[in-house]
């Protein structure tokens, strides 16, 4: 297993796309949910608890090899809202991309077939890290801190804050992304034993409500 696999994929400039996208952070600023560094860390801290678990579970669930197809199906099932669906198969398309050109792997060629339009994000995050030879700790990691920073570094364009502050946000941030990690991977591990039903199925519904909002605003920075 490859730290440096591990830091290449983590990596903000890695080519998936994450750029333009908020995280529903976008929006929250817009409703005055986010406000300065505070309102970030209870931001973030609520997406760790909820979404951010669902997809970490998902990645890890993919990293340990089970079906896409299911993994999918189950990420769908826990999307609620249409546009996060489109954004998270858009990013996924993109993942998929930057993952082949990075570690050519048969399975990454299988699920791009399976998936033309693309995938869930986390489900090609899970074959992606399994490609590069990583481990489930290792894909939910990456899982929960792109959830996490991509808010910080949106909230740092649309609010002018700090960038100092921003990422003290995510450190303070490391505690809780430790546990839901460890939760993420142990629900992982159920569900190669008991199938996807297993995996976490929280709900961030004022998320999922800003994000259709978010997808019908004439002009916005982000795509979501």
């Amino acid at each position: 297993m490859s730290r440096a696999a591990l830091l290449v994929l983590a990596d903000g400039r890695f080519p998936a796309g994450g750029h333009a996208h908020s995280g529903g952070a976008e929006a929250a600023v817009k409703a005055g949910r986010i406000t300065g560094a505070a309102s970030l860390e209870e931001f973030c801290r609520g997406r760790l608890h909820t979404s951010g678990l669902v997809s970490a579970s998902l990645a890890a669930a993919a990293a340990l090899g089970l079906d896409p197809v299911e993994l999918d199906e189950a990420a769908d099932a826990r999307t609620p809202s249409a546009a996060l669906r489109t954004a998270a198969r858009r990013l996924g398309r993109q993942m998929m991309r930057a993952a082949r050109a990075t570690w050519p792997h048969p399975e990454l060629d299988a699920v791009a077939r399976l998936f033309p339009k693309g995938a869930h994000q986390p489900v090609v995050l899970g074959v992606a890290a399994r490609a590069a030879g990583l481990g489930a700790d290792d894909a939910a990691y990456c899982s929960l801190y792109e959830s996490v920073s991509g808010a910080a570094t949106a909230t740092v364009r649309l609010l002018s804050l700090d960038p100092f502050d921003a990422t003290g946000v995510l450190a303070r941030l490391a505690p809780a992304m430790d546990l839901v990690a460890r939760d993420a991977v142990d629900a992982a591990r159920r569900a190669v034993e008991d199938g996807v039903d297993a995996l976490p199925a929280g709900s961030a519904p004022l998320l999922e409500i800003s994000a259709e909002a978010h997808a019908a605003w004439a002009v916005r920075l982000f795509a979501s």
